[in-house]
């Protein structure tokens, strides 16, 4: 990542956005170090997440959690762990994007036994061009991606696109916008509306290793029998080893 990436790396540390809310970026962890991700989000569910980054180009994860695990319900626990990977095939220069390949099996929300499916479904195979560019001293990131989901027993097989764009404002604070088109989640059996998923966040990073978020979640009200906007946080924490 050439001369946009210098002058992040000068700037703001070499730590890479590796996901923003839930759309994948094609940054990744440095090699030789790690995260944890917390995520806490909507009826008391968590997820959490451990991130390797393996090789200079690659990185793997892994996730577990289930809903209601902060209320006074019985906890819904999700099926099994999920596990991520993602590898970096061409690296950003001034004129093209970085551009990378991935899997998540990790969705939101409760897990629908019926369908085989979280509430908001999983990335599963997808693929992401990442670019960022310095406008008056604020650091834009600008991602666009398409993905296949395995969730997909709803009957609604289609391939889906999302971007999203990160923004540092200053050392201290960041905003996230996401958008996911959501063409695999809107026929008759699926869970949306047909609108596509609206995400919005804030950072508080606290340390180029530590940072806090306040997402607010399907902002186009486009799940069935949901009125509400999502509220969401979590915890990101780097170490090296």
């Amino acid at each position: 990542m050439e001369q946009g990436k210098v002058t992040r790396i000068k700037e703001w540390g070499s730590i890479q956005p590796r996901k923003l809310i839930d759309t994948p970026t094609a940054g990744l962890l440095p090699r030789g170090s790690f995260d944890f991700d917390i995520k806490i989000y909507p009826g008391g569910g968590v997820i959490n997440t451990i991130n390797i980054g393996l090789m200079k180009r690659f990185m793997l994860g892994i996730s577990y959690g289930g809903a209601k695990l902060i209320s006074q319900e019985k906890p819904v626990w999700n099926p099994r762990p999920e596990i991520a990977a993602k590898i970096r095939l061409i690296n950003e220069s001034y004129l093209l994007p970085a551009f990378s390949l991935g899997y998540d099996g990790q969705g939101i929300g409760e897990y629908d036994d019926s369908l085989k499916r979280y509430q908001f479904k999983s990335r599963g195979f997808y693929g992401v061009v990442s670019k960022n560019y310095l406008v008056y001293d604020i650091l834009m990131g600008f991602h666009f991606g398409a993905n296949y989901s395995l969730e997909n027993d709803d009957k609604d097989k289609n391939l889906n696109l999302f971007m999203g764009t990160d923004i540092r404002f200053n050392e201290s604070i960041g905003g996230i916008l996401e958008y996911d088109l959501g063409t695999n989640d809107d026929n008759n059996s699926a869970f949306g509306k047909g609108r596509g998923y609206l995400n919005l966040g804030i950072q508080w990073i606290f340390s180029e290793r530590l940072s806090l978020e306040l997402d607010l979640r399907n902002v186009l009200q486009n799940t069935k029998n949901i009125s509400q906007i999502g509220r969401e946080f979590r915890i990101i924490y780097v170490e090296f080893f």
